[in-house]
């Protein structure tokens, strides 16, 4: 679709309204010569019709350079408005890149941290793992360590009560008050259980 500016409207109607008083003007001419004296008047519009078409040509051309220019004018415009969107979209284009690498970059490091805190996880675990080993090793040592002691002491208190009664024995035997109860079957028993029980705390 053509684009005509006021200018070339101007221009068009000025070079018809020049036409037409033309025109107007070889009428007004013939018909006066007719009266004055014979002129031929079939060569003069012979004439006059190929000034009329030469003229005609000639408005035909102006026109058409006109609305070449027009489109001329058209097509510049339409290629500064693809050089414009063409250009738009190159910066969208380099924009939504940016924005990629942005992203990609973000990701990246996101990666990254989520692998370090997964390692770091890891590791608290095991030593974690490690301190509740340590704890139970020394709890079971203590409770190794004391019921030793406990055994210790049962054992001391065994040996001091066998004793005590070992001396019981003793002094009663050597005073006398059993001499007459005790057979030698008898103090042969007593000595052998005394024997027994100190090699079972030893």
């Amino acid at each position: 679709m053509f684009i005509v500016s006021d200018r070339s409207k101007k221009t068009a109607f000025s070079l018809i309204y020049i036409v037409a008083v033309v025109l107007a003007a070889s009428a007004g001419f013939a018909s006066e010569g007719g009266g004055a004296h014979h002129v031929d008047s079939g060569a003069q519009m012979k004439d006059f019709g190929w000034r009329v078409l030469n003229f005609a040509l000639l408005i035909a051309i102006l026109v058409f350079a006109v609305k070449k220019a027009d489109v001329k004018g058209s097509l510049a415009a339409r290629k500064s408005q693809i050089e414009k969107d063409l250009k738009e979209a190159q910066d969208g284009r380099a924009a939504a890149e940016a924005k990629l690498a942005e992203y990609s970059g973000k990701l990246s490091q996101a990666t990254k941290e989520i692998d370090e805190l997964q390692a770091s996880i890891i590791r608290e675990a095991e030593l974690e793992k490690e301190r509740i080993i340590a704890e139970a090793r020394a709890a079971a040592l203590k409770i190794a360590a004391q019921a030793a002691q406990s055994a210790e002491q049962e054992t001391v208190k065994a040996r001091a009560e066998l004793q005590a009664e070992a001396a019981r024995l003793a002094v009663e035997i050597a005073t006398g008050k059993l001499k007459g109860a005790i057979q030698k079957a008898d103090h042969d028993r007593f000595v052998g259980e005394y024997l027994d029980k100190v090699v079972q705390i030893q």
